[in-house]
């Protein structure tokens, strides 16, 4: 299999993550900007470009790679073209996430854009039901909304995330976990938040403030298998792991 990653800033610890997850049955191809002296370590191949992003992206369309990982690019360039190539308005994102302690979950929505809507979350819930399951979590989902059940009527904003919430759970067959994200993620392999923005600061809180790690996000609402990550990363290496497991599972 072949899997493509993004090298832009810190290029270097890009390369060298790729080489330690490459394998005889698994080769990384690395985009790099045209000029970037570095030397493949092996399992590894370069490609070189003006705009790596761009060529990462076509090859991902055009099937010359497995899957791809966004690496280090810029995020508004890479993620722009990506939705220009595969025709849609906005990407939607389940990331893996692990706090401190060790236990993972898959967890959205993770932009600002997403999950506004009951279908959003009920999709969110399949989608991320499906990838727990063949990552060997448990597949008990959990929508989160503003507030407790005891809360309706303090304020129509909160009134109406408990409300979705309650009506995202009934179609996707999961549980409404009401605002108690602590006692969610004891048992929970999939945590969906009230919306975009409260699921990025989550996102955000656990990651760079908790301790917690934040293992990539797929995008899943195109039909190739594209993986979002932070250029914050200490190393890509565990993305990668994850990337050849869903391509040998075929799971996306």
């Amino acid at each position: 299999m072949r899997i493509g990653i993004g090298c832009g800033v810190d290029a270097e610890k890009v390369v060298q993550s790729a080489g330690q997850a490459a394998s005889p049955d698994l080769e990384i191809v690395c985009y790099l900007k045209t000029g970037e002296e570095l030397v493949p370590p092996k399992h590894v191949s370069f490609v070189f470009s003006d705009a790596p992003e761009t060529a990462l992206v076509d090859d991902l369309y055009a099937k010359r790679i497995d899957a791809a990982v966004r690496g280090s690019l810029p995020a508004n360039d890479t993620l722009k073209y990506l939705k220009s190539v595969y025709g849609v308005s906005r990407l939607e994102r389940i990331a893996l996430l692990e706090t401190a302690a060790g236990q993972k979950f898959f967890f959205a929505p993770v932009g600002v854009d997403e999950g506004w809507t009951v279908s959003e979350k009920a999709a969110f819930a399949e989608d991320g039901r499906r990838l727990a399951k063949a990552f060997g979590l448990s597949e008990k989902v959990v929508l989160l909304s503003g507030g407790r059940l005891g809360d309706i009527g303090r304020h129509a904003a909160v009134d109406k995330t408990i409300y979705d919430a309650e009506e995202a759970a009934r179609l996707s067959g999961a549980e409404h976990g009401e605002i108690l994200i602590e006692d969610a993620v004891k048992d929970a392999g999939v945590i969906i938040a009230p919306d975009g923005i409260s699921g990025n600061l989550i996102f955000r809180t656990l990651v760079f403030l908790g301790g917690g790690i934040g293992h990539g996000a797929l995008i899943v609402n195109i039909p190739d298998l594209f993986v979002d990550s932070s250029r914050a990363s200490a190393s890509y290496v565990g993305i990668l792991s994850m990337t050849a497991r869903i391509i040998a599972g075929k799971i996306h």
